[in-house]
């Protein structure tokens, strides 16, 4: 079986006047964003002021969930869990977020297109508006998407008999909720960082402690005229 193509889209909130945003947050194709230089994810966030000290406990958690999924034929990329258990990194996305996101690793979770694909939860909204997973392949490959839908709570929901607003057993259904919205965990960290810092210096008018790089970002969507 060939692998489940998914429509791409960034989900995040408003870059003030320089990308607008109707609702708490909008999906922006993805073509549109600032380009981001892939060699630099070499998995040691040097974006993010590059890593700490590993933490023991994060560290436990994090091998039994790798246990669990190479039973089950896929593989946690290397720099999610750099990432995910590191004491400088760990939190850094909820530090940042501008709309109350939380770290909240799931167990694996079966895709409900793909079999022998799975879905980790990373991140969530505080309201559950739009939730992150990696999505690993058997192949190896992993990337991040996100959905509105918290697939523990459905496949819970499904084994309990509850009812809920979607059909898991609907492939076109499900595809059509997730999206592709980074090729790699380090690079999707990357642009969610700079873009929650980009909306925390707008909001508070002072972009002068901004590096460059992330002024470049913004650059982007300047148009002719509007500084950045």
């Amino acid at each position: 079986m060939s692998p489940v193509d998914f429509d791409s889209a960034w989900c995040a909130t408003d870059l003030g006047a320089y990308r607008p945003c109707r609702y708490t947050y909008e999906h922006y194709p993805y073509e549109s964003l600032p380009p981001l230089d892939s060699t630099e994810f070499t998995g040691t966030f040097q974006r993010l002021g590059g890593t700490g000290e590993t933490v023991p406990e994060l560290v436990m958690a994090l091998s039994r969930l790798a246990e669990n999924l190479a039973a089950k034929g896929v593989t946690l990329p290397r720099d999610f869990v750099t990432f995910q258990a590191d004491s400088k990194l760990h939190y850094s996305l909820d530090e940042v977020s501008v709309t109350g996101c939380w770290t909240d690793i799931s167990e694996p979770l079966p895709s409900p297109v793909e079999p022998g694909a799975f879905l980790v939860r990373f991140l969530r909204d505080q309201q559950d508006c739009v939730i992150w997973y990696l999505y690993l392949r058997p192949s190896g490959e992993a990337f991040v998407v996100h959905s509105c839908l918290d697939y523990a709570y459905e496949y819970e929901a499904r084994r309990d008999g509850e009812e809920t607003e979607t059909d898991l057993d609907d492939p076109e259904e499900q595809r059509a909720a997730i999206f592709w919205c980074a090729p790699s965990f380090e690079e999707f960290a990357c642009r969610f960082w700079i873009e929650n810092r980009l909306w925390h210096a707008l909001n508070g008018n002072d972009l002068s402690g901004l590096e460059p790089q992330v002024r470049d970002y913004l650059r982007h969507y300047a148009p002719p005229g509007m500084p950045a």
